[in-house]
């Protein structure tokens, strides 16, 4: 399985990930359509967005890639235009890093 991660990742989701087998490529900085190419957004199983603040990031990485699956890791509401794209919205203060990467992965 492969992932992108676009966002600060302080609750550890990334490391959690590679612990469970999954290949993953991080976005420093702003989630743009061609930081989502450099990425091989269009190779991934999953694009999970740590910062609400991007949230035009799922509508490109769906136009890049409309089998990929969108996971919204943050503390924060995402807006409503990008609510509809994602696939799975969860708050870490909820669940922590392990369990899901733990059920990504599955």
């Amino acid at each position: 399985m492969r992932a992108v991660i676009a966002g600060s990742d302080e609750d550890g989701l990334g490391r959690a990930l590679e612990s469970e087998g999954v290949e993953l490529t991080t976005i420093d900085g702003v989630a743009s359509r061609p930081a989502l190419e450099d990425a091989a957004i269009i190779d991934a199983d999953l694009f999970v967005l740590m910062d609400v603040g991007q949230a035009t990031a799922i509508a490109v990485a769906k136009d890049l890639n409309p089998e990929v699956r969108v996971v919204v890791y943050d503390e924060n509401s995402i807006p409503e235009f990008a609510r509809s794209q994602a696939d799975l919205i969860l708050d870490p203060d909820l669940l922590d890093a392990a369990t899901v990467a733990e059920e990504l992965a599955a």
